[in-house]
Formats: C-alpha cells, sequence, structure tokens
C-alpha cells in the first residue's frame, strides 16, 4: 500500500501552537462510521454522542519531564539526555543523548545542581545510551525530574506552553510518557463526571508513549514500516470491565490511539478477550486491520502519511478519513496535538 494514499494538504496555519481556551471548548468532529456522516460539535457536547453502557478506555500515563540540560563532569561541556524508557535495572535508562560522540560510556553528567547525576553505562542500538542515575535518597526520581528536566514538547510546536499542565490530562496519574495522550486534553472533570451521570463507564490502561510517536513514515510502500515499540499494561479489573462490556456487546470507545493500541495489541485471550498483563508493543494498525475490542475511537487530528491516520482509516475507511480531513481544513479545525478532536462511532 503506497504511502501517497495517506497524504492531504494541510496550511501551516491550522497547526494549534497552544491549547484552546477552557480544555473542553476545542471542536468535536464526529464522523459516523456507517455511512460516512459529518457533524461538527463543541467538544463539551460529546456527552450528546454517547450513551449509557459505553465504555470509554483512557491511557493514565502522565508527560514527564524527558530532556536533561547537564554538563560533563571533567571538561563542564554540555551534554543532553533524553529518557526514553527505564529498564530492567530501577536507575538505568535507556536515552537519547547530545552530542553523542563526545559522550562514551564512563562520561559522567551533571545535572541541576548536582542533585541528579549520570554515568553513561552502556551504548544501545541506533545510538542511544544506558545511563545509570544517581540522586538523593529522600527524593524520589520523579521528583527530582520535576526540578531540573524540562517537558518535550512535539517539534511542530514552537513556544513553550503557558501552563505545563495543558499537556497533562486531568486524570493521568502514572509519569512515564515523552508526549501526551493528546485526545484526552479536551476532558475537564466536571465533564468527566457528567459523562458518568448517565451511565458511561470508564476503565484506564496504560501505554507509556515514546518520542517514536513523531517518527515519519519514511517507506513507500507502507507494509515495510516498522513502529516503535512502548511499555503497555492492562490490570486485573480494567480487562474483567472491558471483556464484560464486549460480552454484553456495548461500545468499547478508546480515548486516544494508544488506548486503542493497548487494546487491541493485548487482545491475545479466547475469543479476543483481554488478559491482565503488561507488554512492549510494535502494533502497527493501517486499513485491513480487523479490530477486536474497540467499536469507536476519540482522537485528534493527524499528521499526513503518519501512522495514526493510516490507524485511522482502518477505523473509518481511508476515503472518508481523507474527506473528514478535507472537511476539517475547509472549516479551519486545529490539528495536532492541541487541536480539535474526532469522534469516530
Amino acid at each position: 500500500m503506497d504511502i501517497s494514499l495517506f497524504d492531504y494538504e494541510l496550511p501551516g496555519t491550522l497547526i494549534a501552537q497552544e491549547p484552546a481556551p477552557l480544555r473542553d471548548h476545542s471542536r468535536l468532529m464526529i464522523l459516523r462510521k456507517e455511512d460516512g456522516e459529518l457533524i461538527h460539535e463543541s467538544f463539551y457536547d460529546i456527552y450528546k454522542y454517547l450513551r449509557p453502557g459505553d465504555l470509554l478506555v483512557f491511557n493514565k500515563t502522565r508527560v514527564f519531564p524527558a530532556r536533561l540540560m547537564g554538563k560533563k563532569d571533567i571538561t563542564g561541556g554540555a551534554a543532553e539526555c533524553f529518557l526514553l524508557h527505564r529498564t530492567d535495572e530501577e536507575n538505568i535508562w535507556s536515552c537519547l543523548v547530545k552530542p553523542g560522540k563526545r559522550l562514551p560510556p564512563g562520561t559522567k553528567i551533571i545535572f541541576g545542581d548536582g542533585a541528579l547525576t549520570g554515568v553513561i553505562e552502556d551504548r544501545t542500538d541506533g545510538g542511544g545510551r544506558l545511563v545509570r542515575f544517581s540522586y538523593s535518597e529522600d527524593s524520589s526520581f520523579f521528583d527530582i525530574l520535576e526540578k531540573v528536566g524540562t517537558t518535550p514538547l512535539p517539534p511542530y510546536i514552537k513556544a513553550p506552553v503557558a501552563d505545563p499542565e495543558r499537556y497533562q490530562t486531568v486524570y493521568g496519574d502514572t509519569p512515564g510518557s515523552s508526549a501526551a495522550s493528546t485526545a484526552g486534553l479536551h476532558f475537564t472533570g466536571e465533564l468527566l463526571r457528567k459523562i458518568a451521570e448517565m451511565g458511561v463507564e470508564s476503565a484506564t490502561v496504560l501505554l507509556h508513549i515514546g518520542p517514536g510517536t513523531f517518527r515519519p513514515v519514511k517507506v513507500k510502500n507502507i507494509e515495510e514500516h516498522k513502529m516503535h515499540s512502548e511499555y503497555c499494561e492492562i490490570s486485573a479489573a480494567a480487562a474483567a470491565q472491558i471483556n464484560k462490556a464486549k460480552a454484553e456487546g456495548r461500545r468499547v470507545i478508546a480515548v486516544g490511539t494508544t488506548a486503542l493500541r493497548t487494546l487491541e495489541a493485548m487482545a491475545t485471550g479466547v475469543n479476543n478477550s483481554l488478559e491482565a498483563g503488561s507488554t512492549w508493543t510494535d502494533i502497527f494498525i493501517y486499513p485491513g486491520y480487523k479490530f477486536k475490542i474497540i467499536n469507536g475511537l476519540l482522537t485528534n487530528f493527524h499528521l499526513p502519511k503518519s501512522s495514526l491516520i493510516m490507524l485511522v482509516s482502518a477505523l473509518a475507511g481511508r476515503d472518508r478519513i481523507l474527506e473528514a480531513y478535507k472537511e476539517a481544513v475547509r472549516r479551519e479545525y486545529r490539528f495536532f496535538s492541541f487541536g480539535d478532536a474526532m469522534l469516530i462511532i
């Protein structure tokens, strides 16, 4: 399948550089799978398209300050570490580093006022490093990061966010992502309560989003694309709740592509049921994929020729997605991480 099939024209002026003034005041496009009908709403009216018994599945990950700027212990030269994920050893992380050629194993890096230090242990595939971090036992690693690290933003956002909490969901409680689950950014606590009061259930899963989420698809034949791998997990309670909804014929709607990928990657039980546990997933969903768990998806508008526009095309049909995106451009919807939302049901 040729990558050009997933291209579209997007004026740069429609790439949102900041969030909407209020979380739930972004716009919402509803795309009905059965007939391709498009409906245009405000996000705070999403409850009108949900019904009692629906199950919304959220990704509870939280973005953490993954970018660390420091200096080499001996020379004082600048050094940067971008944390990807923790290894099996608690204090050793897989990182991207700059300047790579000047940071061989054995290099010690000091961050902030010295509250955090790192020693490069080894090289990894792709030019990364394994870094062993040391810090005061009086603090947790993530507490230290809040003081000395910075939260990375997508490359298409050019300025810092005035309120860093606007790049966090109101329900995310498990630090580990270097990018936000952006579909969830539109929800407020009040809107979540309103949805719950009408009989819509919710469950949470976990997928820690890596910087690879912004990696473009560079191959001409998309079947040759290799997805980045990300850690995900589902609790026993969440698996049971989702399996029950499926067995009863109720809709399971993923909030964000990361929640969707978690559910589909872990649908390995009998009759495509979920089993509790954790894994690393590099699932790549594109047209032709047969969905096992989800019936609908809430998501933002994605980059041209990206793996995510291929994912939504698998769910709603490529032609319908491209028509919806064309209409979104015509109506000047806001695109990407801080942009508007689409509900596919």
